[in-house]
């Protein structure tokens, strides 16, 4: 063996004993643990009180809506609107077929005359009282008939509005599908979703106010109407009707708005807006909690916001509280489960 090939045996035999673990300084897993710690600073969660004000949003609606479909088949005689239209409270809107109203007019004047003459005869004690209690019947249930077909013939407005939608032209069978739509614009609802932890709190009569975006700045007054009494248990949420008088009609049914509510003080857990982090591709938001050195995330909804911090609760009851340390520098780097090394 000659001098070069000892030279290069002796090299790697001392290459590999350092390799195995000879040298006393080398910590070996310990080392390569706390280089792959994520080092991170936190905050302590605490409780604080605030002022609640929930920021709901909501589409407008006619506070009342009127399908005009009439309870009778026919041909359209005659339609006495258009869409845009504006009617008052009685208007006529549309006349149909008269043909079945006609027959019970004059079945009706026929059978008023009987029954005239029957009452006639039963005080004098001419006919029996089931004879004339048949009579007062058959008459009683065509002036029935003679009313619903009246009113189903010669449809009317019930309330003051604006005919949003026509389907039928003059003269068409109507087939079932409503015939207009009249809505009342100059008084609007709308029905917002709260979550359940403040139905205490809202109460019917509140005063609140509604913004859109169409008319930035400008407040429009409402009120609670209605609180529902029931709570939906897959969004956990109840909902209120609020009454919004429009007499300027600025806002329309359709539009998209916003209202915000005052429901009192509570105590909710606020953190810095920058320690919340969002999932790509959605709106769901996280947070990270350090359990130990462990990074653990949790699922939140976000509440109010106060400048650059926010409020949060849990998705899940229980999964934050107050004393847990919430990462709020680094936190961006991390996955459910990665090693911490919190640093002042």
């Amino acid at each position: 063996m000659n001098k070069i090939t000892r030279l290069a045996i002796i090299a790697t035999v001392a290459v590999s004993m350092t390799a195995c673990g000879g040298g006393k300084g080398n910590n070996g897993g310990a080392t390569t643990t706390k280089k792959d710690a994520e080092k991170v600073r936190v905050q302590t969660l605490k409780s604080e009180r605030i002022a609640k004000t929930l920021e709901l949003s909501s589409t407008l609606e006619g506070y009342e809506t009127m399908n005009v479909a009439p309870s009778i088949t026919g041909h359209i005689e005659h339609i006495y609107v258009e869409v845009g239209s504006r009617v008052q409270k009685g208007s006529m809107l549309v006349r149909m077929d008269q043909t079945q109203l006609n027959t019970t007019r004059i079945n009706l004047a026929s059978t008023k005359t009987e029954f005239d003459r029957v009452s006639a005869l039963k005080q004098s004690g001419s006919i029996s009282e089931q004879v004339y209690d048949q009579t007062k019947a058959g008459y009683d249930q065509l002036v029935e008939t003679e009313r619903f077909q009246d009113e189903n013939t010669f449809v009317k407005a019930q309330f003051a509005g604006v005919i949003s939608a026509k389907n039928y032209e003059d003269g068409e069978m109507y087939t079932g599908a409503p015939i207009l739509t009249l809505t009342q614009i100059n008084r609007l609802k709308a029905i917002v979703n709260i979550p359940e932890s403040y139905f205490p709190m809202v109460k019917q009569g509140m005063k609140v106010s509604v913004e859109s975006d169409i008319y930035p700045g400008t407040e429009f007054p409402a009120t609670i109407e209605i609180v529902y009494p029931t709570v939906d248990p897959t969004s956990h949420t109840f909902q209120a009707k609020l009454n919004i008088p429009n007499s300027s009609e600025k806002i329309r049914p359709g539009m998209y708005v916003r209202t915000s509510l005052a429901v009192g003080e509570i105590d909710a857990i606020v953190v810095p807006y920058q320690s919340v982090l969002k999932l790509t591709g959605s709106n769901d938001r996280y947070v990270f909690v350090a359990d130990g050195n462990t990074a653990r995330r949790v699922a939140v909804t976000l509440g109010q916001r106060f400048d650059d911090r926010i409020e949060i609760v849990p998705v899940e009851k229980g999964d934050l509280k107050e004393g847990d340390n919430l990462v709020v520098t680094g936190q961006a780097r991390l996955v459910d489960g990665s090693a911490l090394e919190i640093v002042e």
